[in-house]
């Protein structure tokens, strides 16, 4: 390590072993070789890699090797570091098959779009020597609003009666935020509750995560308008209802042999989209929201504004 780098960590990370301090790594295409102690070096900046990312799936840590924690060693701010990584795969909505994968330039596209917008994360690009894009992102501090919703210490009822009706005028207003991305010809690509933060302090409602696209030839946004539908079912239910947790929920054996197929969701088969079945305080008028992502379904939503237009009314009838 240049004697450069090494007074950097010395004066912004003290506390780290120069010892511990690895390579430096101005082109960062085998990110797999780039590990904690290692040195990204972008536009003239440097970044000590602490860590790799994770999600957590399934019960399970999943590594993201190709996602970086970061210290940028002249400002001594924490930073993530989205190196370049490509995956496609298939996935099943209905009788469709959509194919979906990571786009490292889309999602630059997205940060330069929303820059400013607190809706979103922000974060630059800037590419390294072998002119990857890499994206040096803002962390947001916040929690995920699944784990936010999940943790209220409420029976569903007065969750319902008493949180939800806040929780929803958030969601709405994170709904708005995908509208404007689509009404700018793109799409998050991913939407899932633990890629909509709730940020500490402010409250505000905040995207993550846009690198993942989708080819949906049969509705355009489609994928997108599924994923806001999970996270309002979950929002609403306070937690996933589906085979494997239903028996514990204290529901009536009458209540669970009236589920069928069609109450079910059309992307995940398992899960419960007909709430109003399980907890009859539910307006159907909300319910019938839900049920357009269900199985039983003739009728999608093609646009996110058609999705708001139903779901609008239906906050009047909480309170």
């Amino acid at each position: 390590m240049s004697e450069e780098v090494r007074g950097l960590v010395e004066r912004y990370m003290p506390e780290f072993p120069v010892r511990r301090c690895g390579r430096v790594f101005t082109d960062t295409t085998q990110f797999m070789d780039i590990n904690h102690g290692d040195v990204i070096e972008l536009a003239g900046l440097h970044y000590l890699v602490l860590k790799d990312e994770s999600e957590r799936r399934f019960g399970m840590e999943d590594p993201k090797y190709w996602v970086k924690r970061c210290r940028e060693l002249e400002t001594g701010e924490r930073k993530i570091l989205k190196l370049v990584f490509y995956e496609r795969f298939p996935i099943k909505v209905g009788e469709f098959e959509v194919q979906c994968y990571r786009s490292p330039k889309k999602e630059s596209r997205i940060l330069d779009l929303v820059a400013g917008d607190p809706r979103f994360m922000h974060g630059v690009t800037r590419p390294d020597d072998h002119d990857n894009p890499v994206r040096i992102l803002d962390i947001v501090q916040g929690r995920e609003v699944g784990k936010y919703v999940y943790g209220i210490k409420a029976d569903h009822e007065t969750y319902f009666r008493e949180h939800f009706p806040a929780v929803l005028d958030h969601f709405m207003g994170a709904c708005e935020a995908i509208g404007f991305l689509h009404a700018s010809g793109e799409k998050h690509g991913d939407i899932r509750r633990d890629h909509l933060f709730i940020e500490y302090g402010t409250g505000q409602y905040r995207w993550i995560d846009f690198d993942y696209t989708f080819d949906f030839h049969e509705n355009p946004y489609g994928l997108d308008i599924f994923g806001l539908g999970n996270i309002l079912i979950y929002c609403a239910g306070k937690q996933v209802w589906n085979s494997g947790n239903l028996a514990e929920g204290g529901f009536t054996d009458e209540t669970l042999n009236g589920l069928d197929r069609g109450d079910h969701s059309l992307v995940i088969r398992n899960r419960v989209v007909n709430l109003r079945k399980l907890f009859p305080y539910i307006p159907a008028e909300l319910n019938n929201v839900f049920m357009h992502f269900s199985q039983r379904t003739e009728v999608f939503y093609d646009t996110v504004e058609e999705f708001l237009d139903e779901l609008r009314p239906c906050r009047r009838l909480l309170g």
